[in-house]
């Protein structure tokens, strides 16, 4: 199966959980239908991207890189390579090479979608637009951290007390990954 049938799989089998994302979903998915190489970064005006919000053991706190490039704190994420074989696959790598966390360990499915624009090409050429597929990663006990090239800062932030200025899709993703570690913690037969 190729990366992009993996991603229409796995879009097409995502409940999407609000009317918003269930919009997203549904363009995502055309977007994909029209576009043979919408999974990689050569493909404009958009193209789909991988990332993963990893959250410590228990929930409590979320890894959040300081991005050289957008100068804003985000979660773990970027654009497919063709190594991935499912874009899960490409979220767990971005997030490991990004946090320096081996061992992370990705919820099922996607936490939510996001469309956002970015300058991904350079300063010459026009901006494109990223179509984030969003995962949770949990972070093994005792796991270190360690920033990537990619990052001016990596840092631990409670759920609660994100950092100032942190756009509303990091606190979107934050509110989905808790419910969803809430939903996997309390399916688990030993809970």
């Amino acid at each position: 199966m190729s990366l992009q049938a993996d991603a229409v799989r796995a879009l097409s089998a995502w409940a999407a959980p609000t009317p918003d994302q269930v919009a997203a979903r549904a363009a995502f998915l055309s977007y994909l239908a029209d576009h043979d190489d919408a999974m990689w970064r050569e493909c404009s005006p958009s193209h789909v991207t991988a990332s993963a919000l990893v959250l410590d053991p228990a929930a409590r706190r979320v890894l959040l890189t300081f991005h050289r490039k957008v100068g804003r704190w985000l979660q773990t994420g970027g654009h497919c390579e063709p190594g991935d074989l499912t874009l899960a696959a490409a979220a767990l790598r971005e997030a490991t090479e990004e946090s320096g966390i081996i061992g992370l360990e990705l919820l099922d499915r996607p936490a939510r979608l996001d469309r956002h624009p970015v300058r991904c090409r350079g300063p010459a050429e026009p901006d494109c637009e990223h179509l984030d597929v969003q995962f949770v990663a949990l972070a093994p006990p005792g796991s270190r951290e360690s920033r990537s090239e990619e990052s001016v800062d990596l840092r631990w932030w409670p759920v609660g007390g994100l950092p100032a200025g942190v756009d509303g899709s990091v606190r979107a993703l934050v509110a989905c990954a808790l419910a969803l570690t809430g939903e996997a913690r309390r399916s688990r037969p030993d809970s």
